[in-house]
């Protein structure tokens, strides 16, 4: 798979099109400051949506509580896409996360700083799991 930021590319089409034609699949990344309907035109031509809870460049920053409206309006509108976050996300973060909608985490310095970085993950996995069965009764 191959995700590339929306923000970084004048003709995202292009860029879907050409990744597709290399037998890849497509993810396409908001920032914070991007709304989540510039990303709705493409939401059918790709594979997953991520969406950005820090402002990317470095890791172990606070995460933005504020951008999970982003990722339950992508669920609601596109129920069957991957919705990723990345920035964050850890123990304390993860509910809210799986909650919004989101099946896909990234998450670097809560498990890496951990003293026990396997236990992390599957508190990690556990929660998102839960929430997508959750999400599968609902229906």
């Amino acid at each position: 798979q191959y995700t590339f930021h929306l923000e970084a590319t004048d003709n995202p089409g292009a860029l879907i099109k050409d990744i597709r034609e290399n037998g890849m699949k497509v993810g396409l990344a908001i920032k914070p400051g991007t709304t989540v309907e510039h990303l709705a035109p493409w939401a059918n031509q790709i594979d997953m949506a991520l969406v950005m809870t820090v402002e990317p460049g470095f890791g172990g920053q606070k995460f933005m509580e504020d951008m999970m409206p982003k990722v339950q309006w992508l669920r609601t509108q596109f129920p069957s896409l991957d919705i990723e976050v990345d920035g964050g996300v850890g123990p304390d973060t993860i509910h809210k996360c799986a909650e919004a909608g989101a099946n896909m985490i990234v998450s670097g310095s809560a498990i890496m700083k951990s003293a026990d970085p396997r236990s992390v993950i599957n508190l990690l996995r556990n929660v998102c799991s839960e929430a997508a069965q959750k999400r599968c009764l609902d229906r």
